[in-house]
């Protein structure tokens, strides 16, 4: 049997059951709040999917990017789950000296769900009483840092600052600003080695520049605003089309599997 090839959403709702080994859906797979478990079941019957099924579970939890690729954020980020990870959070944190802590709702985007606490203390308390939901992720807030969003489609790449001084969210939804940015090849080096762990065809990737020059990942998506990026909707679209197309053939091929 020919392996078919899903394009559309509403065909893949109707032919879900039916799906078999081989077969391979393209573009992101539309999953309401908790249906994340269909991309395991995708890949339990070796469907294959584009992009990945990581990176489109990575783009939908900012939990599941500290839990994975923690190695690559401020030291002292983690995802918590539970209280007893909070705890030991707590402990950690007061090892650390840690004043300031930054807590990332684990689904809000465009910086809506970025809080700042003045202890990890207040976020203790926050969850104890019911106020703060698990699973979200804490990091301790560090002054004068950078927020550079890189933009890879293939071999288009480019970079930008975003400033806001009013304000310790940068992202332009919430006031911030931009200007370009001269990627380092450390930095470009950093952001393909965090999209070959997370498994990203391309991406946007938001980084922290510390102070003393550190780079450090913020977060990733598969998608991202692009007010302050040169690219245009139309030629950002068209790029992700040809990547899918390019990754689509070679899975037909079998020059990847």
């Amino acid at each position: 049997m020919a392996r078919r090839v899903i394009r559309d959403n509403k065909f893949f709702v109707e032919c879900y059951e039916d799906l078999t080994s081989g077969d391979i859906v393209v573009g992101r797979v539309r999953l309401n709040h908790g249906e994340e478990h269909i991309l395991l079941d995708l890949l339990g019957r070796e469907i294959t999917l584009v992009p990945s099924a990581c990176s489109q579970l990575f783009s939908r939890s900012k939990v599941f990017q500290a839990r994975i690729l923690n190695r690559f954020m401020i030291p002292g980020t983690a995802a918590v789950y539970s209280m007893h990870d909070l705890m030991h959070i707590v402990s950690d944190y007061g090892s650390r000296k840690v004043v300031k802590v930054v807590c990332k709702l684990d689904r809000a985007n465009a910086g809506m769900g970025i809080l700042l606490y003045s202890s990890i203390e207040d976020i203790y308390s926050q969850a104890v009483l019911g106020t703060l939901s698990f699973p979200f992720v804490v990091q301790p807030y560090l002054e004068g840092c950078l927020d550079v969003r890189v933009v890879i489609l293939g071999e288009y790449i480019e970079a930008y600052n975003r400033h806001n001084p009013h304000n310790f969210r940068h992202n332009l939804h919430c006031g911030g600003e931009s200007s370009p940015w001269d990627l380092t090849d450390d930095q470009l080096e950093l952001c393909r080695e965090i999209m070959k762990r997370a498994d990203f065809p391309y991406a946007h990737i938001d980084l922290l520049i510390t102070s003393s020059g550190k780079s450090r990942l913020s977060e990733i998506n598969l998608r991202g605003g692009l007010r302050g990026a040169k690219i245009s909707q139309k030629d950002y679209l068209q790029a992700v089309e040809t990547i899918q197309a390019d990754l689509l053939e070679q899975y037909l091929n079998g020059r990847i599997r």
